[in-house]
């Protein structure tokens, strides 16, 4: 990435008012919020006060061009300016750009997420809820899209999923999602579908539960076992997975459907064993092993949603204002990217809380997570 690389890519960011940034840039001003969250920094009250420190406010201006430290007031202002749609494009941009040129993407997974704290504002007439889309095996967001309320999801998912260039990818999404017309929305977009199927598809789910639970019906699936040990807990994961579909009669309403599979969970630890069974529709011949790995790169955007609350404390973001909720979690999202390709490239072990640490110890180990020459 160019020196000040960061601040090109927002240069078109739309404005919901007019404004002439005269005094103060508004690139300028996301770009101090994204290397402020990179240094860990939960809010913009804490970012401003990081960034008109001495030792910062020169660092800024000599790696970054920035001159003008806006005040926390105005640093709030301009976030309430800049448009979310807009922002999120620009970001998407970014990311695109940026990718690592010999990454191997395979899954794309999508999931939403509820900011808790804005279910208590009185200007929320439902809670803010935003969906996003993960390349999982690099753990890099693309895009969001945010709606009120988790009832409004399905329609967002499909709405983002007709911007994203997915061709090639298997697209996997929890239950809510598992629609038709999302199916069909992936299959037309040359993707395939990796589905869960729990009881908002009821007879779908009864249908291959009986096939899969049948011990006859069973011996004749493909399959395949992986177990893991992890801090005292053992798992053990069994796939099972089917091309045997010509007995289902919802077949024709899912959009290039040629797979079932399943997954049997099978969990150890000290307070003792349990288990429980997982169903899944695809529109790929699906190996067991890649149904396995597939439906575990789902759980990367919950682990990314894990990570805003861990790091960022989101669930408790006080802002009432919609709009700078929304662009602190894709800009705090842009900070999470950046770590973790830095820590990919770099082959480094660190955990992110420890490189965030460094950064905000040192503003010079910033330029490390950019890939940035510090001469």
């Amino acid at each position: 990435m160019e020196r000040n690389g960061i601040t090109e890519y927002f240069e078109e960011v739309e404005l919901t008012r007019e404004y002439d940034g005269y005094y103060y840039s508004i690139p300028e001003s996301i770009t101090i919020v994204i290397l402020g969250s990179i240094c860990g920094l939960k809010n913009v009250n804490q970012i401003h006060q990081w960034a008109e420190s001495e030792r910062v406010s020169e660092f800024l201006k000599e790696r970054f061009g920035i001159k003008r430290i806006p005040c926390y007031y105005w640093l709030l202002c301009l976030m309430k300016m800049v448009d979310p749609e807009s922002l999120n494009r620009c970001f998407t941009q970014w990311v695109s750009s940026n990718m690592p040129k010999k990454a191997e993407v395979k899954t794309v997974a999508l999931d939403g997420k509820t900011i808790c704290s804005t279910a208590k504002m009185e200007k929320y007439t439902n809670p803010l809820h935003i969906v996003s889309a993960q390349l999982s095996e690099l753990g890099i967001t693309i895009a969001q899209k945010s709606v009120t309320g988790k009832s409004n999801e399905i329609p967002a998912v499909q709405e983002l999923l007709t911007e994203l260039n997915i061709k090639g990818t298997v697209v996997v999404a929890d239950a809510l999602n598992c629609q038709k017309e999302t199916a069909k929305i992936i299959a037309d977009k040359k993707a395939d579908y990796l589905l869960c199927v729990k009881d908002n598809q009821l007879n779908l789910k009864k249908d291959i539960e009986d096939y899969v639970q049948d011990p006859d019906l069973q011996k004749g699936m493909k399959v395949v076992s992986k177990t893991e040990k992890n801090r005292g807990r053992i798992e053990k994961r069994t796939a099972y997975v089917t091309y045997d579909i010509d007995w289902l009669y919802q077949r024709s309403e899912w959009e290039k459907l040629c797979c079932i599979g399943a997954i049997h969970s099978e969990f150890e630890t000290k307070k003792g064993r349990s288990s429980e069974w997982h169903y899944y529709i695809s529109s790929k011949k699906l190996e067991p092993t890649e149904l396995l790995h597939h439906a575990r790169m789902e759980w990367a955007v919950e682990s990314m949603h894990w990570l805003l609350d861990v790091h960022f404390d989101e669930d408790h973001c006080r802002v009432e204002d919609k709009d700078v909720q929304q662009n602190l979690n894709i800009l705090r999202k842009a900070a999470l990217n950046l770590i973790k390709q830095y820590k990919s490239t770099a082959g480094s072990k660190k955990a992110l809380s420890k490189i965030m640490f460094d950064c905000l110890l040192e503003p010079a180990n910033i330029l490390k997570v950019l890939g940035q020459n510090q001469n």
